[in-house]
């Protein structure tokens, strides 16, 4: 371990350490809340964090050390700003086409080489939020996703944004950059499935380097009747939300949620329950894609 390293797991443990004991939690009743939250973290691991024998790495471990600063009482990021650098990308998973559509992979292939970008794409998101909102019409309007990526090999520079709709051909949306980079070039395939930009960031990433980036997707009045959204992952994600918000003159009377993967397709109806809006959290989901469906009785 780099000197650097050593200091940077040292002071974090002495935090950790603190934090615990100003809360007045165990490390085994830390460890159960975090494994009702879905973070499997050993009992042995969270004592090499206190001890300072170790430190996070990889995305499970920053997901769980997410979750402690929260159960810790503690400001986002207050732990993860002392762990300093790191050389290691943590454990990347498969990197897979996301459902089921060999067809539609191939058009995917077809957008990437159009945009001159390596296919399989070599960046990550590490974290995800998703954003949806529905108009009046009950008709997908406006999107904007925040991401942190990650680049798991060599420099990344610039990174293909998709928007898939299997099995429907759509005139291409209008996407934005945001936040993080610029867009430097638009590709729509002939089907009409498929609408991609190429954001070129702002500063290039040299793995394990993360950065984070913001674009968005509105749809015209004139677009097709859009009444899913959602979003899909090549590699696993420490956190995805998708978050649906519907117009107070909208709202469904019937909605479904959709998670499918490569190899699995699964439906689950939800309920508003006096909300406007849903909102769909995963940990350490994917590949795969995560979203919604909704309609209405009266047929509109």
């Amino acid at each position: 371990m780099e000197r650097g390293i050593r200091k940077a797991a040292e002071g974090f443990a002495g935090s950790f350490r603190d934090a615990i004991n100003e809360q007045g939690l165990t490390l085994a009743r830390l460890h159960e809340q975090l494994r009702v939250r879905g973070n499997r973290v050993s009992m042995a691991t969270l004592s090499y964090w206190r001890s300072g024998a170790r430190r996070p790495e990889g995305a499970q471990s920053m997901a769980a050390l997410s979750d402690i600063e929260e159960l810790l009482n503690l400001e986002p990021g207050a732990l993860t700003t002392l762990l300093g650098a790191t050389n290691r990308t943590g454990p990347l998973g498969p990197n897979q086409f996301p459902i089921d559509e060999r067809e539609l992979e191939e058009a995917v292939k077809a957008a990437f080489a159009a945009l001159g970008a390596e296919y399989p794409d070599t960046s990550r998101e590490l974290t995800t939020h998703s954003v949806t909102d529905v108009n009046a019409d009950g008709n997908v309007a406006f999107s904007m996703t925040r991401s942190i990526l990650q680049s798991t090999v060599g420099t990344v520079t610039s990174i293909p944004f998709l928007e898939l709709s299997p099995g429907v051909s759509t005139p291409p949306p209008i996407m934005r950059a945001v936040s993080g980079g610029r867009i430097a070039a638009r590709y729509s395939h002939p089907s009409g499935e498929v609408h991609g930009v190429l954001f070129e960031l702002d500063v290039p990433l040299t793995a394990p380097e993360t950065s984070i980036v913001e674009w968005s997707v509105e749809y015209p009045s004139d677009y097709p009747p859009q009444r899913e959204t959602g979003h899909a992952l090549a590699r696993q994600c420490r956190e995805l939300l998708v978050w649906t918000r519907f117009h107070p003159d909208a709202l469904p009377d019937r909605i479904e949620e959709r998670v499918e993967t490569p190899n699995s397709f699964t439906a689950t109806e939800l309920t508003l329950d006096g909300r406007t809006s849903v909102h769909q959290v995963r940990r350490a989901f994917g590949p795969g894609a995560l979203g919604v469906s909704w309609s209405y009785a009266d047929g509109r």
